[in-house]
């Protein structure tokens, strides 16, 4: 069985944990930057050093702890028949679809159309070097360990992680890539709502074909169900998944041919993406209005402050004219008198 230097689920697993890590550092340091108790150049400067420092620390660990792990994993390894190393790349890809179904539906909220629950930047006010250190290291440390948990499989497999370096380091990159632009329109774009759209489409279309070829891999071993339509041949082979220019789209799903189980576990897992989409926009609305509302209350309390203040001022000033105004009247009798 020949075995392929470059794995698209390796490398979307590589991806999410990376572009995850890089949006984590990139809040903490906008908090850095634009929080007022960190405006000193000396604490800027020292609380970005202890950012990028962490990180680094954290990442260093994990992959110290993954090679512990996959050595004596591949070195007890046993060779797989073609079946077993099917159901191994089917269950890589469903587990990747699912982590890029989560990134599909926490750009939004990266890019601030999705509302959160914490504070704007996501991350908690009043930070400390000693917090900046534990909580960027303890996040850090999590998503790099993570791809070592879900690289487990090929790990077990022992020939397949051949695929792992190459697909790591593509990974990597794209990973880097998309952190990088969203740290930019974080920065500099007022309205991130058409990329934060682009981007979670975009995602969302890449975990259904994941999900899909992956159930296509245990169709393969335990039975194929009835093909509805095969073009692959059509137009001299232009529409064949596995050629330029439509082998482009594979990963978002497209085949030129399909069994009903990949139409079924195409449209289904799609849907279901939606709806969860659906269901962040609601949760965001609601929380929107709530804060729109707890805005709305706390001027009115301020207006209703403003007005107690002012009120007994004006009905001790009044008082003091009536009481005046009678004392005058009495010695005028008394006059005439």
């Amino acid at each position: 069985m020949s075995v392929s230097l470059f794995n698209g689920a390796v490398m979307t697993i590589f991806a999410r944990e990376v572009l995850e890590g890089t949006v984590i550092i990139g809040q903490y340091r906008t908090v850095v930057k634009r929080t007022p108790e960190w405006q000193e150049p000396e604490k800027q400067k020292a609380g970005l050093k202890a950012i990028n420092a962490a990180a680094g620390w954290a990442s260093l660990v994990a992959i110290i702890l993954i090679i512990c792990v996959a050595v004596p994993l591949g070195l007890l390894s046993r060779e797989f028949d073609e079946a077993v190393g099917d159901i191994i790349e089917g269950v890589s890809k469903v587990v990747a679809a699912f982590c890029i179904l989560q990134l599909s539906l926490k750009m939004p909220k990266f890019l601030g159309v999705y509302a959160s629950k914490k504070n704007k930047d996501g991350v908690q006010i009043g930070l400390t070097l000693k917090s900046i250190r534990f909580n960027v290291a303890w996040n850090i440390w999590r998503e790099v360990a993570e791809i070592g948990v879900f690289l487990i499989p090929f790990f077990l497999e022992g020939e397949k992680a051949k695929a792992i370096p190459l697909s790591g380091i593509a990974g990597i990159v794209v990973g880097g890539i998309l952190g990088a632009i969203i740290y930019y329109a974080n920065k500099t774009l007022e309205n991130k709502t058409w990329l934060a759209v682009f981007m979670a489409t975009l995602l969302l279309f890449l975990a259904t074909g994941l999900f899909t070829g992956g159930l296509h891999e245990f169709e393969e071993v335990w039975g194929m169900t009835q093909n509805v339509y095969n073009y692959r041949d059509a137009a001299g082979g232009f529409f064949n998944e596995k050629k330029l220019p439509m082998a482009l789209l594979k990963p978002f799903g497209y085949s030129a041919k399909r069994s009903v189980l990949q139409i079924v576990s195409f449209w289904t897992f799609l849907a279901f993406g939606c709806a969860l989409h659906f269901w962040k926009w609601l949760s965001t609305k609601k929380i929107r209005e709530g804060e729109e509302l707890a805005e709305a209350e706390k001027a009115a309390g301020v207006e209703e402050f403003d007005h107690q203040e002012t009120t007994p001022i004006e009905e001790k000033n009044s008082g003091t004219d009536e009481e005046a105004n009678s004392g005058n009247d009495e010695e005028n009798q008394e006059v005439n008198q």
